[in-house]
């Protein structure tokens, strides 16, 4: 099966996660995703294929004989997408010979325009993959999980070492990795298909973190307040004040990190703020906690001890930490793509991946990119093309890894 066949199939299994939810998975209709593909693995010959209880599919591809001794590497992807236009049925749309021009989504009204993503004249005269513009398309990540099936489905051409692959849920929610069982999955070095362009290479994320505040006012008859009033919703739009505005995501970029608002409710009497704060410098990320800890402090020094309550939590570390202690697996992603004839892009992640975590978890786990654009949005698209090079970048680092011991 082709690629693009495997792709607008799984896109059309709708399987959204829910950061509200507090089971393991998030979402039910996850598992029916996980079925498919333990049944489409069988097919092809991976015999131990299976999904265990909280929706992580694993499966292993033995040694050609002689290569036991071989590197074990694994690829892995998210089933989940994010629950944003993601309300009704997905209707992959496929555009051949795509121009490079604006083109319309559908009746949605929606236009996937170059002066929006420049990037789409180069891609004129590929086959181009929407949705309808009233959904997401869910490239992000079933177009991953496409290419890791249709690269391994035949290695009879490429002496390999043993392979793990791993499809997990909840990725899309910050904890994909939480339940992985690195044993299980058998691996030493892993990647992520989760990227945006194809020959993508990237093992630098965010430091994250979670801030959320509690504000505490003192709420009396607005005639008689004057000395006495404390307006929470006041203390704490005052308390956004002591950051600084410059770092922001909508104006940072590249290395730069940022504070950003993420949630907001207010009274007179309490009032919450939640941040997620980001940077690649594990130095300036401890001291973006610092910040947040000092406004906290003058806060309550202005209005009283309480006020203001303040809870930080790391959700995630940069695993450039991990992965600068291997750089061969670096290497030899680049010699992959050199190999496939695809133009190497190294870039920091905005963001984090399964990977940040796994990593930490002792299976240092790159990031590469699958073809797709635009991801969380009505907008999002991938080409064929793009996805076929991004297989031939997986099938290129089996052979290389099978070199190596």
């Amino acid at each position: 099966m082709k690629a693009y066949e495997r792709f607008l199939k799984y896109v059309t299994v709708r399987t959204p996660s829910d950061e509200n939810s507090s089971t393991i998975p998030s979402s039910s209709c996850q598992f029916n995703l996980a079925h498919v593909l333990v049944d489409e693995m069988k097919a092809i010959g991976i015999e131990d294929a299976e999904v265990d209880d909280q929706c992580y599919v694993y499966g292993h591809i033995p040694a050609t004989p002689g290569y036991e001794n071989c590197t074990a590497i694994g690829f892995i992807a998210h089933m989940d997408t994010v629950a944003d236009f993601c309300d009704h049925d997905i209707v992959p749309v496929v555009h051949e010979n795509y121009d490079g021009e604006a083109l319309a989504l559908g009746d949605s009204g929606l236009t996937l325009s170059p002066e929006m993503f420049p990037h789409l004249r180069s891609l004129k005269g590929r086959t181009l993959i929407t949705s309808d513009g009233t959904t997401i398309l869910g490239a992000d990540d079933k177009a991953g999980i496409a290419e890791i099936l249709t690269a391994v489905e035949d290695l009879s051409d490429i002496p390999h070492g043993p392979i793990s692959v791993a499809f997990t849920p909840d990725e899309e929610i910050g904890t994909g990795a939480s339940h992985f069982d690195v044993k299980r999955f058998g691996a030493t070095y892993a990647y992520t298909l989760d990227g945006d362009t194809e020959g993508e290479i990237q093992f630098e994320t965010f430091n994250a973190a979670q801030a959320k505040l509690t504000f505490h006012g003192t709420n009396v008859h607005p005639g008689s307040a004057k000395n006495i009033m404390v307006n929470a919703a006041l203390v704490a739009m005052e308390y956004d004040s002591l950051l600084p505005a410059a770092e922001r995501p909508e104006r940072t970029e590249d290395y730069e990190g940022f504070y950003h608002l993420t949630h907001m409710e207010g009274s007179v009497s309490d009032a919450s703020l939640t941040y997620i704060l980001r940077d690649h410098d594990a130095h300036v990320f401890d001291n973006r906690q610092k910040t947040m800890r000092q406004a906290a402090k003058f806060i309550n020094e202005r209005y009283g001890a309480g006020t203001v309550e303040l809870d930080i939590r790391v959700q995630y570390r940069n695993m450039a930490e991990v992965i600068e202690k291997c750089p061969s697996i670096v290497e030899n992603a680049k010699k992959a793509c050199k190999a496939a004839g695809v133009e190497e892009l190294i870039l920091p992640v905005r963001g984090g991946t399964d990977g940040s975590t796994l990593s930490f978890m002792g299976l240092p786990c790159p990031n590469l990119g699958t073809g797709g654009h635009a991801y969380h949005g009505p907008y999002e698209h991938i080409t064929l093309e793009g996805m076929d090079q991004s297989i031939q970048v997986i099938r290129e680092l089996i052979r290389i890894f099978g070199e190596q011991e």
